[in-house]
């Protein structure tokens, strides 16, 4: 028997014979204080992210690219990461056709490990969609896939982040609770509220240590 299967041995052991406490959690503790009315979710979400230095910017289901184009240009960002299969993507790569004067669109269409260096040294920016949002603690919902691995949110400097307004929630609760996590957490499910940020022993804080030093939100306002 190993030393893990002993351990286990004893503590389901150890409860033969008790009863377990009875769940007296209340749920209205963690959602009453944190609801909003659909007038109040954005204002609440915005001030929260950008008190960590995340810019935000609303927008349309059908502006959006012409928005993230001028976005790219002001900061003369020379590329952009997208993944051409997502939905978002499709949209960008047709924009990008009829204005070929915008930065070089990058495809991230290959193992990590074909293209590193270039990802780490030479991708200024990318795109990813969202899941959602929190507007009680002002956070994004990352959930990384095949078609948007983490690192297309983590490498670059600069992440561009589509969220829809009808999919920012209102607490925690509510996310777990619509997603089924009690049932089966997702595996890499991501919480971001504002670009990467670290201070060293003397409390200076900098941004862009362990990712992106920019994180720009565009809200689609379309219902």
């Amino acid at each position: 028997m190993s030393a893990k299967q002993n351990i286990l041995g004893k503590l389901r052991k150890s409860l033969t014979g008790t009863t377990p406490v009875a769940d007296n959690f209340n749920v209205g503790l963690v959602t009453e204080p944190y609801t909003y009315t659909p007038e109040q979710r954005i204002p609440q979400l915005r001030k929260l992210m950008e008190a960590v230095h995340t810019e935000i910017h609303l927008t349309s289901g059908e502006d959006w690219p012409a928005l993230l184009a001028k976005l790219l240009l002001d900061r003369q960002l020379p590329s952009l990461l997208i993944s051409p299969t997502t939905t978002h993507g499709q949209r960008v790569t047709e924009h990008w056709e009829k204005n070929p004067q915008l930065p070089t669109l990058k495809a991230y269409d290959r193992p990590v490990e074909e293209w590193k260096a270039e990802l780490f040294n030479d991708t200024p920016a990318s795109l990813t969609g969202t899941l959602g949002a929190i507007a009680a603690t002002g956070s994004l919902i990352l959930w990384p896939t095949r078609e948007e691995p983490r690192l297309m949110s983590l490498a670059p400097p600069v992440h561009f982040a589509l969220l829809k307004a009808s999919e920012i929630r209102d607490n925690f609760y509510q996310v777990q609770q619509e997603f089924e996590w009690a049932q089966g957490m997702p595996t890499n499910a991501l919480l971001v509220s504002g670009p990467s940020k670290t201070a060293d022993i003397e409390q200076v804080l900098a941004y862009g240590a362990h990712g992106p030093k920019d994180l720009v939100v565009l809200i689609l306002e379309d219902q």
